[in-house]
């Protein structure tokens, strides 16, 4: 880090000094005592202009306030059948840590449906997910390896990526946004694995519209990425469906523990059970409250809308005939460069 860098961050913290109550305490929920790195993560998003970033953050810590996002973690979603239901049709789960500590999160893109439960019911499950990480796993990380641990490794898998997808973008930007206003730079690497063409059609037009900074963030790999993220991860850390040889993925895995995405996984399980508990704590004479968490749906980014627009202008191609390149043979995505696309949390 620069000098220019320490300057900028240090200017930043003197800002952020002044923060009174609440923001105050919602901005100690942010940092987690890793101040320097935090306030980088939103100069980063902000191309290290201290105004933008300094702004970006007051918004963030004033949107923590207005939608009480510091007490999400004590809402459950319950029945458990219902959060089964989430689980099954939101698929995000954490399978184990990269070899330099980063914890490794998976994402199920192409099966994820969102169709068993309201868009609330999703954004809450997704920002707590979210808290859960940034609260427990990354200080439980930083304590483990010795040193600030403060961003994660993310699997997207593509399998089962098909115009239907249409019908979830707008869920998706959602929580994307939220994403990049409220929780910036907290992924180190995207890794894409089981694409299929349909994503090779889409991230050609997608890639030229997004700034250099987050193009790197991504690298395409073969089939399902085993051999390559092997060299980061051990085999224990693999998300389930780059466990296999070759390429190809399912849904479910032979054993319900072994699926990251499963609420019968370790992960889940912990997450699940850590909510409960800090419910009965805020509130221990009450029962559980039941319905979802509102919290207020940003609106897309200019370049967030300008991606989905292109997107979906690209799907409708594709599906007439039209799409990009014609042919299967005149698209080759290379393996070994880096590429990034609007994230999925």
């Amino acid at each position: 880090m620069g000098t220019v860098s320490h300057d900028a961050i240090n200017q930043f913290k003197a800002l952020m000094d002044q923060v009174e109550e609440p923001l105050k305490r919602a901005y100690q929920n942010v940092h987690q005592g890793y101040h320097a790195e935090t306030l980088a993560r939103f100069l980063k998003a902000r191309e290290w202009n201290l105004i933008k970033a300094h702004k970006m953050l007051v918004d963030c810590l004033h949107w923590r306030v207005q939608n009480e996002i510091d007490n999400i973690l004590t809402r459950p979603i319950i029945p458990t059948d219902l959060y089964r239901a989430v689980r099954d049709s939101q698929l995000i789960g954490m399978s184990g840590y990269s070899r330099e500590g980063l914890p490794v999160f998976a994402h199920g893109v192409g099966l994820s449906t969102f169709d068993k439960a309201s868009v609330h019911y999703y954004v809450q499950s997704h920002i707590q997910i979210n808290e859960y990480r940034d609260r427990i796993v990354l200080p439980t990380a930083s304590k483990k390896y010795g040193r600030p641990i403060t961003t994660c490794v993310k699997v997207l898998d593509m399998t089962g990526l098909k115009f239907s997808a249409l019908n979830q973008i707008k869920l998706m930007t959602i929580i994307s946004t939220i994403d990049d206003m409220n929780y910036p730079e907290k992924t180190n690497t995207y890794y894409i694995v089981n694409a299929p063409y349909i994503f090779s059609t889409c991230w050609k037009v997608v890639k030229p519209l997004l700034q250099e900074r987050t193009r790197k963030k991504v690298q395409v790999l073969s089939g399902n990425g085993r051999d390559e993220l092997l060299k980061i991860m051990d085999a224990a850390s693999l998300p389930h469906f780059c466990k296999r040889e070759g390429s190809g993925s399912s849904r479910h895995s032979e054993y319900a523990n072994e699926n990251c995405f499963s609420l019968d996984h370790p992960f889940h399980q912990q997450l699940y059970n850590y909510i409960k508990q800090q419910s009965l704590v805020s509130e221990p004479t009450q029962p559980i409250k039941q319905g979802s968490v509102h919290v207020d749906l940003p609106e897309p980014a200019a370049e967030g809308t300008e991606i989905v627009k292109t997107i979906e202008s690209e799907m409708h191609k594709f599906e007439n005939g039209n799409g990009l390149s014609g042919s299967l043979d005149g698209l080759k995505i290379n393996d070994n460069s880096d590429h990034r696309i609007t994230h999925c949390p």
